[in-house]
């Protein structure tokens, strides 16, 4: 049987800030293999604002398997990088349209509706991966048939 070529998108901090909420760390690695082997996740590309003292986090996301895309940050007044990237997942999506099957898209922000309304209106949305099942965008009400939460999948991704 010949595996679909489908690609993951992930807002990177939209996940760590959710995982990290609900107390406990995710083992990317892990991750990985979950979503080659649920979803047969060809390419996952992790989106993130640039931040230099993160270099080494970054090269082990990529020895994981993943593909990083960074949006350049801006430093707020208080000290702390700002780099939205729901912008750069809609549009590297929207690239990659022709070149995979399905898409899975990891986030629960409701920025991301338009996006995934349109692959599911095109047949092109595998799963939608909300990272916490108590908190995300009420806008997805609509597309739960199409979601599912990280919380439920904790026991197979969690560092320990």
């Amino acid at each position: 049987m010949i595996r679909p070529n489908n690609y993951a998108f992930i807002d990177a901090n939209n996940l760590h800030l959710s995982v990290k909420e609900q107390g406990w760390h995710l083992d990317y690695f892990r991750l990985r293999r979950y979503l080659f082997a649920k979803y047969s996740i060809k390419r996952a590309f992790l989106f993130f604002g640039y931040v230099s003292k993160y270099e080494s986090m970054y090269k082990g996301l990529t020895k994981d398997g993943f593909e990083l895309i960074f949006k350049p940050t801006l430093t707020l007044p208080d000290g702390q990088p700002k780099g939205n990237v729901d912008g750069e997942v809609i549009l590297h999506t929207m690239i990659d349209l022709p070149n995979f099957d399905k898409a899975v898209i990891l986030a629960g922000d409701g920025d991301y509706y338009c996006l995934v309304e349109y692959l599911i209106s095109i047949n092109k949305l595998e799963r939608l991966l909300i990272p916490d099942k108590n908190r995300y965008s009420s806008l997805f009400r609509s597309c739960l048939g199409y979601a599912s939460f990280i919380n439920d999948i904790r026991k197979q991704i969690e560092r320990v």
